[in-house]
């Protein structure tokens, strides 16, 4: 099979097999060049472990760290005529490196939300690893089953309070032009907070908890971005954010219920990048685009593998970590430093569809799309008649 992009608005609906790994051992190569911090994690469970930042932390995890990991994810399975998730095929290549290495790993492809999917964790826990020392949370779901009501919420991406219209780069048509969104009900509040919130992370914590699988001592790590003035309306200061702001409850929750184990529940607030989270929410294309090119002319750009080797090299186990007034491990620095954000509102104000390309970085945003799913690789013959069938060792629910 040739296999080329298939783009639908902000999704890319296949996915090239070695691309994909191309992307990953990348990544691999990257964090084995760098320095590490003194103290490692030994048994990781990756919760949400085969894109963006949680890939990033299991590859960290692993390759920087030696740990043995333990990777939950849902993913779709390939067939002879359709091209597995990038997900999939990440996992894949992550594996094949693995066991390259002789490190430990192993996958279980299933909703996450479920008690099932804990349980199968919790058991295979007991039966290879005995406890682990670092649980990685890193989740993001368009929706959520509830798994004592089956109830199922959906999350949304609109402002709080009133409706917001506002500058958007529509990557569909190229242009720049407005994205007007109405107002969240509290409906859609409950329902985001739900589905994108800390009760999830609770649960799991709950769980590996009663089970007696978690080490003394053991960390926990859940993702936020805060943002600042630009992004608020649609992220920050809207159903997304109190989603997220939940996440510093759960935090303090998490830390009470374990102070028995001295656990410790951090959450970590990351740069803008180019996920396919946030490739769905209105403004963050045009945000991320802009906010490239000052960084990178600053030579201060990070990708999602970047800053998690920076946040366990420096913050999650480093000697002075740096907190935020929330008490959140802030990997975001070099973002939200005034100078930025005032370059960033200066190029928000004068782009148009004519200077996307002269005071963006649009190219570099599309083209860090376009990885997410092996796609723009250099070196990778997309040409080439390859198989999309590629198979990874994994416990189904």
């Amino acid at each position: 099979m040739i296999i080329q992009p298939k783009i639908r608005g902000f999704i890319c609906t296949n996915a090239h097999p070695v691309g994909c790994a191309a992307h990953v051992n990348e990544q691999i190569e990257y964090v084995k060049s760098q320095p590490q911090a003194n103290q490692k994690p030994k048994n990781v469970l990756v919760i949400g472990a085969s894109t963006g930042y949680g890939l990033a932390s299991r590859i960290t995890a692993a390759f920087g760290s030696g740990a043995k990991t333990l990777g939950v994810f849902f993913e779709k399975e390939p067939s002879e005529k359709r091209t597995a998730s990038a997900g999939w095929y990440n996992t894949a290549a992550f594996q094949q490196a693995a066991e390259k290495d002789g490190l430990w790993s192993k996958n279980i492809n299933g909703d996450a939300f479920s008690h099932e999917i804990k349980q199968q964790t919790i058991d295979l826990i007991k039966q290879d690893l005995g406890q682990i020392d670092l649980v990685v949370y890193s989740l993001a779901s368009p929706r959520r089953t509830d798994p004592d009501s089956g109830e199922v919420y959906s999350s949304t991406l609109k402002p709080i309070g009133q409706d917001v219209t506002t500058k958007n780069l529509n990557t569909s048509k190229r242009i720049i032009d407005e994205v007007s969104v109405e107002a969240a009900n509290e409906e859609e509040i409950a329902g985001t907070i739900k589905v994108m919130g800390g009760e999830d992370w609770e649960l799991w914590l709950n769980a590996l908890k009663g089970a007696g699988v978690l080490a003394d001592g053991f960390k926990t790590v859940a993702y936020t971005y805060i943002g600042k003035k630009l992004t608020w309306p649609i992220y920050g200061k809207a159903t997304i954010g109190r989603a997220k702001e939940d996440l510093d409850r759960a935090a303090s929750a998490i830390n009470a219920a374990n102070a028995d184990l001295n656990g410790q529940a951090f959450v970590t607030s990351l740069n803008a990048v180019v996920t396919q989270a946030s490739s769905a929410i209105p403004i963050m294309p045009l945000y991320i685009s802009a906010l490239f090119k000052v960084m990178k002319e600053d030579g201060t750009y990070e990708g999602c593998i970047e800053q998690i080797q920076g946040l366990f090299r420096d913050n999650l186990y480093g000697e002075n970590p740096t907190l935020d007034e929330a008490g959140r491990l802030r990997q975001n620095v070099k973002e939200l430093e005034d100078s930025v954000q005032d370059r960033v509102q200066v190029l928000w104000d004068q782009v148009t569809t004519e200077t996307i390309d002269e005071l963006t970085d649009y190219k570099g945003y599309h083209n860090e799309f376009l990885r997410l799913f092996g796609f723009g690789i250099e070196h990778v013959d997309y040409d080439q008649d390859v198989s999309p069938v590629v198979s990874i060792n994994q416990l189904e629910s």
